[in-house]
């Protein structure tokens, strides 16, 4: 995750960002041999994204329990989507497989996405002493500023960033 930022630090990016959750949830964890096969797809997605940063992930989180969860940062939808239908790329062979072993009962998993596209303006974030995390590790930092100070700072700062 790297190194820690001392202060407050907030993301300057004048670039729409695409936020896409996804997650596992494991609904019968007994029945390893029905969620193993979707657990172990994400991590050849991601090495598969990590090597090809022309398909537009910007950066990814993970968090593990009975819900898996990660969170990932993308230049559009358009990137997104893109990788999902690409016959080369590691997701849509895993979600078949998914979608026949759901038709066929397997329901001892069940997975869920949500996509935002966030834009300049309309978002703000702030991190108080955190190594570079989140939307920050996706698209750079920089320290908040008496521009920056304030959630209502930041949010005119991204709009007046995009009236330019």
């Amino acid at each position: 995750m790297g190194s820690l930022q001392e202060g407050r630090h907030t993301t300057p990016s004048e670039d729409d960002v695409t936020v896409f959750l996804v997650g596992m949830r494991f609904n019968q964890p007994w029945k390893v041999h029905r969620w193993l096969p979707v657990f172990l797809a994400m991590p050849r997605m991601l090495t598969h994204l990590e090597r090809h940063p022309e398909a537009g992930l910007l950066g990814h989180h993970l968090w593990a329990g009975r819900t898996m969860l990660v969170v990932s940062y993308w230049r559009s939808p358009d990137h997104l989507q893109r990788f999902a239908a690409d016959r080369d790329a590691p997701h849509l062979a895993a979600w078949r497989r998914f979608q026949r072993r759901a038709a066929a009962g397997g329901r001892a998993v069940g997975v869920f996405h949500e996509t935002y596209v966030s834009h300049p303006g309309e978002r703000e974030a702030v991190y108080v002493d955190m190594p570079r995390f989140g939307l920050a590790a996706a698209t750079g930092s920089a320290p908040v500023d008496e521009r920056t100070r304030t959630a209502r700072q930041r949010l005119a700062a991204g709009r007046s960033s995009t009236s330019r």
